[in-house]
């Protein structure tokens, strides 16, 4: 997001740029962090943007062009000549090159994949050849790797030589003759080591390393459970494919947590920002959940109809059915958002589940005695004895009822591979409004007669 002391300065540029005075131009913005000169492209015109863009040197252009928005990546790729394109794919990083490549349309796709060199193009096909939210999409090629048999000094020379490209600096990767991952060995331990020294005497053989074939998510998990900055990529074999770096994976999260938040309110995830979706495509992300929804509450007035005879004649039944059936939809929301937050962190395993319901049972009784004895006293104050008891025996059910579903739903999900961010508020409440109605009405049908 542009400053407005840098918003300000937009007028001059366009003067510049007008006036074709590119060093002039240049020295305005080549001050800006990557990330602002990203966010003033699209408010440019057509022709300015190519002229600004123009003005950057290729490195640091490829390197603005990976801040842009997938969106405004594809209207920017079709204002450049085929020229510029070529050295705007030649000077992005592998993993950004990938990222662009599966997000544009597949005639793009093709289309930029021409205009690469053959061996950009055999690095793309590899990286493209991944499941879609796999590792193996967003790993680099470019690491640093020194082999088992060399001394530190032969090392150093070998990192001057070759680690101008690489992603990271601080660990080194120590591999044999075939390629195979032996050690993981940081910077600092072999600039202290002695320069006679091999390389195969500082090793522990001990390290964390992922598959390309795995989730993006478990690559964050670790990365976070490790503390590290970097992750190796091994094939089946221990064979060093890449890395995943912690820059890429702060996407990763943050884009999982933005799904995590719309499946949570009913919404299917949005695959671009909200800023440019349009009124129809927001529509079609809601109305399917909201259409199952409609059906699911139809279950409460199935309770209702089923029970209208009650309703007609202890008209004070009525009064408490909100209370009791947000009772169960908030507690039951509670349940459900706390355990889908603790099986994504890792802190529950679906081996857990009987300790996570003898847990919330108990929680359940002392939430649903307080929230009962509460009840009762406005039944006993709004009708009678009879009545409290009913508000207050239907509260303490329902409550951990609630709890349950609220604990089970979202464990069921996980363990048929689908996302627990599903049992959301929306649907825990929905589904605790027909229960709760059921169980209210069964209670006052037995203690009424």
């Amino acid at each position: 997001m542009l400053t407005d002391s840098l918003t300000d300065q937009l007028p001059e540029i366009e003067r510049l740029l007008h006036g074709h005075e590119w060093k002039a131009v240049y020295g305005v913005i080549g001050k800006w962090q990557d990330p602002e000169i990203a966010d003033l492209l699209p408010l440019l015109e057509k022709s300015d943007r190519v002229l600004l863009f123009r003005c950057l040197p290729r490195r640091r252009a490829a390197d603005v062009f990976s801040h842009l928005e997938y969106e405004h990546q594809d209207a920017f790729l079709g204002d450049l000549t085929d020229e510029d394109t070529r050295h705007l794919l030649a000077n992005l990083s592998p993993d950004d090159r990938t990222a662009l490549l599966e997000e544009l349309p597949a005639e793009v796709t093709q289309r930029l994949m021409r205009l690469l060199t053959p061996e950009d193009l055999a690095e793309a096909r590899q990286l493209l050849g991944y499941p879609e939210d796999s590792v193996g999409r967003l790993m680099s090629p470019n690491y640093i790797s020194i082999h088992l048999e060399m001394t530190f000094q032969e090392a150093l020379n070998h990192i001057r030589k070759t680690g101008r490209d690489s992603e990271t600096f601080n660990v080194v990767y120590v591999t044999d003759a075939g390629g195979k991952l032996i050690d993981v060995v940081r910077l600092r331990r072999i600039i202290l080591s002695n320069p006679e020294a091999r390389v195969s005497s500082a090793l522990n053989h001990k390290f964390a390393s992922l598959s390309a074939f795995d989730d993006r998510e478990r690559a964050v998990e670790m990365i976070q459970r490790y503390d590290i900055n970097a992750l190796p990529v091994l094939d089946s074999e221990g064979i060093m494919l890449g890395i995943v770096t912690v820059d890429d994976l702060f996407d990763v999260a943050q884009e999982e947590a933005t799904e995590d938040f719309h499946k949570g309110a009913a919404v299917a995830p949005l695959d671009m920002p909200y800023s440019l979706a349009t009124p129809t495509f927001l529509y079609r992300k809601r109305i399917g959940w909201l259409s199952i929804l409609i059906v699911v509450n139809l279950l409460s007035a199935s309770v209702i109809s089923a029970y209208e005879g009650y309703l007609m004649e202890f008209i004070m039944l009525a009064f408490f059915m909100p209370l009791l059936i947000a009772s169960g939809g908030n507690t039951g929301a509670q349940s459900a958002t706390l355990m889908v937050r603790a099986l994504a962190t890792g802190d529950l395993q679906l081996n857990r589940l009987l300790p996570a319901i003898g847990k919330e049972v108990g929680v359940g009784l002392m939430l649903g005695l307080t929230m009962g004895v509460l009840a009762y006293g406005l039944g006993w104050l709004r009708g009678d004895t009879t009545i409290g008891w009913i508000v207050g025996l239907s509260m303490l059910i329902i409550v951990v009822v609630a709890n349950l579903i609220g604990v089970i739903l979202p464990f069921t999900l996980t363990k048929l591979k689908l996302d627990p961010a599903v049992a959301s508020s929306p649907l825990i409440t929905s589904l605790m409004d027909a229960i709760g109605l059921l169980i209210y009405f069964s209670i006052a049908a037995t203690l009424l007669g």
